[in-house]
């Protein structure tokens, strides 16, 4: 067969498809709408973000400015977040009235004892449901999701009546041991763990290792994300809790700070500097344990429910 044969002197022509000719145009002008558009959602992102941070900062803020105000400075400007004459009145009001000290340290036998309590019981709990194998497992997890739907108040006259025959109210039990575990707290756990390999489980009792053995020295030390962001949920909503202390309590040698802060409202009166001022200072705990444990909060706000 003839063969076509080259000439040297001949022009290297590449074929091009017209189509794509303006390929290069049309890829630029798209790259720079990306980019624009890239732009815009950054900078709504950060507005949103903004709004958010404004919306929670400023009663904070708020807060803290009637603090230091008096009284007929609130009234005549309640909108104005700084005082005009600046006064330590609320914070001698609480220090003065109440036996401050003895209600932080209420507080902290209360939130701290009960959260730690919670951990330790929910934790066995999810453990049975997420990592052993037997008959209505599934059935008791949705129990325990029913609970949700139970308000605390309908449950609170008959718990009430419990700890009245037990002789245990104003005592530091009736407190602690009524709230010693969480419906969420299991669920979290529970679907913390579901996540956790079976190769763990294996491995442990290969080497000998019973349920509670793998629960304590396998299952927990990889639980610590969940495990600190669920102690930081529960010690902020027991710390704030104010219906159940006030109902189990009446002696203010054994109540809590935020049911102690009632004696500044009566019938008589609000003392609005002296209760700012106690929720000001009850907030300072809260603010350490989140600031201290944010890390393992995010990590395990992210992975839990994960499979």
């Amino acid at each position: 067969m003839p063969t076509e044969t080259v000439r040297p002197d001949a022009p290297m022509t590449a074929s091009v498809p017209p189509q794509t000719e303006d390929r290069g145009p049309r890829a630029a002008a798209a790259l720079q709408v990306a980019r624009a558009g890239a732009c815009v959602g950054g900078v709504a992102s950060w507005l949103i973000v903004g709004v958010g941070a404004i919306a929670m900062i400023v009663p904070f803020l708020w807060m803290l400015g009637v603090a230091f105000r008096t009284n007929p400075d609130l009234y005549g400007d309640p909108a104005r977040l700084l005082p005009r004459h600046w006064t330590l009145h609320g914070i001698h009001a609480v220090l003065d009235q109440l036996p401050f000290t003895r209600l932080v340290i209420n507080t902290f036998v209360f939130a701290g004892g009960t959260t730690v309590l919670l951990l330790f019981f929910d934790s066995m709990t999810a453990f049975a449901l997420a990592r052993m194998r037997f008959w209505g497992r599934n059935f008791v997890f949705i129990v325990i999701l029913a609970t949700l739907m139970v308000p605390f108040q309908v449950t609170l006259v008959p718990v009430f009546l419990t700890l009245f025959h037990l002789g245990w109210l104003n005592t530091y039990q009736g407190l602690i041991i009524p709230r010693a575990t969480s419906a969420l707290g299991i669920f979290l756990l529970r679907q913390f763990f579901l996540q956790l390999p079976r190769e763990l489980d294996d491995a442990a009792r290969i080497d000998g290792a019973n349920n509670f053995t793998l629960y304590w020295r396998i299952i927990l030390p990889n639980a610590k994300p969940v495990l600190a962001s669920l102690f930081i949920i529960q010690f902020a909503a027991l710390w704030n809790d104010f219906l159940w202390p006030l109902v189990v309590t009446n002696d203010i040698n054994k109540q809590t700070l935020p049911a102690a802060l009632t004696l500044f409202s009566s019938q008589s009166g609000v003392d609005h500097a002296a209760l700012m001022a106690g929720a000001a200072i009850s907030l300072t705990p809260l603010a350490i344990a989140f600031l201290a444990l944010q890390r393992f909060f995010v990590q395990g706000v992210a992975t839990t429910g994960i499979k």
